[in-house]
């Protein structure tokens, strides 16, 4: 877990998707229809009576991280800088902890927890675009000194990046990442197990595409080939999964995982929960319990007013992607970044420039200059290799 020989890395990674015509105009008004709802859902919810009793619950599910907020104020002076104002980002982390109802029966509370997934969303300030990046929990990172459970400050470390979570939660993973990326973190939410499960059943299920029959003892998932719709319980194995439901790699999980949530994004945009009050409320009860976030968020009005500006987001315009990496020299089983393409997708971040990504192998030129062009106008910016969550869909 602590090794110190950090060395240079490698060359890299990484295309997108966009739409015209009257279908696309079609989408973007049922979308803001959908944003609609769920505004006028937070306004009916806010009035009084029994309406200001759900609001009053909803907003008391969800757990303000006042523990991170105290440290990262201590290190205010070294995070990074937003530099274009309206854009967010916003730190996603699946804890693991065997803690809470429900939760033990997927091992052993051993005292600590890890960041079994990790996500760093970027919302473009102009609310037309959104990019989610995927962070492999054994990326080899610099971990800075932390403050822990027990109040002792950890030493800086050379390390899996999940170490973070587990020595210093929230705060320490905010402060690796931002000093790993030079991204300023705005917000943050940590989701435990129980809380992923009801969201996904809150939602009856979630439909994904399997190539190939999955009779995975590990995950406890057999499953037809096909379409199959996914109960909370069996989403949880299908995301998890790492040893045995593909090839194995921490690589396909990530890509397994991005692939899920680009379904469930398309799942709760539609007609049938957004527009359904009997099952809105318990996608907001689920969407609102077993969450930790920053103070801000920690209420239904912090969060109404976070997501507010992403309903006019076409799917096409959700991106997922794992941030370039390859195989850590020293250790086969860890990853590292590829540069100079990780710097790039950072720098794009940044500076909230558009991110293309592809399903298919990028073919850019190595160190290839990604802000300024020559005699022939600017240089066409880098792709990197992912999917929208439009493509989620079965066919």
């Amino acid at each position: 877990m602590t090794d110190t020989a950090g060395k240079p890395l490698g060359p890299g990674l990484g295309s997108g998707a966009s739409a015209t015509g009257d279908g696309l105009t079609r989408r973007r008004r049922r979308r803001r229809l959908h944003g609609s709802a769920l505004a006028a859902a937070v306004l009916v919810a806010a009035a009084g009576g029994a309406g200001w009793a759900v609001y009053a619950k909803l907003s008391g599910n969800i757990t303000a991280d006042d523990a991170a907020a105290a440290e990262l104020a201590r290190y205010e002076r070294e995070r990074p800088t937003a530099l274009v104002r309206d854009a967010q980002n916003i730190l996603l982390i699946g804890s693991d902890t065997r803690a809470g109802d429900g939760n033990g029966k997927y091992g052993r509370d051993l005292g600590s927890e890890r960041s079994d997934t990790t996500i760093l969303l970027h919302l473009a300030a102009d609310r037309h675009s959104a990019t989610a990046v995927s962070l492999p929990r054994d990326l080899m990172v610099d971990i800075p000194g932390c403050r822990q459970e027990d109040g002792r400050r950890s030493d800086p470390v050379f390390a899996m990046f999940n170490h973070a979570f587990q020595v210093g939660g929230s705060a320490c993973t905010i402060r690796t990442v931002e000093k790993l990326t030079g991204i300023r973190v705005d917000h943050h939410m940590v989701v435990d197990f129980s809380g992923f499960k009801e969201m996904v059943d809150a939602v009856d299920g979630v439909e994904v595409c399997l190539k190939e029959p999955v009779d995975d003892a590990a995950a406890k998932l057999k499953l037809p080939a096909g379409k199959v719709t996914l109960d909370g319980e069996q989403a949880l194995g299908f995301v998890r999964a790492r040893k045995s439901l593909g090839n194995g790699s921490d690589t396909e999980r990530m890509e397994r995982q991005q692939r899920f949530l680009g379904a469930l994004v398309n799942k709760v945009q539609s007609n049938d929960v957004l527009l359904n009050p009997v099952k809105l409320y318990p996608v907001l009860d689920a969407a609102t319990s077993s969450l930790t976030t920053d103070p801000e968020l920690a209420s239904l009005r912090g969060l109404y007013q976070l997501v507010r500006g992403l309903r006019d987001i076409p799917t096409e315009r959700v991106q997922f992607l794992t941030v370039p990496r390859e195989s850590y020299v020293y250790d086969a089983n860890r990853d590292q970044l590829v540069e100079p393409e990780a710097e790039k997708l950072f720098a794009r971040l940044r500076a909230d420039q558009p991110v293309v990504v592809t399903q298919e192998i990028p073919q850019n030129v190595p160190g290839a200059d990604t802000g300024s062009g020559g005699p022939d106008g600017p240089a066409p910016a880098p792709t990197f290799r992912g999917n929208t969550a439009a493509e989620q869909t079965c066919e």
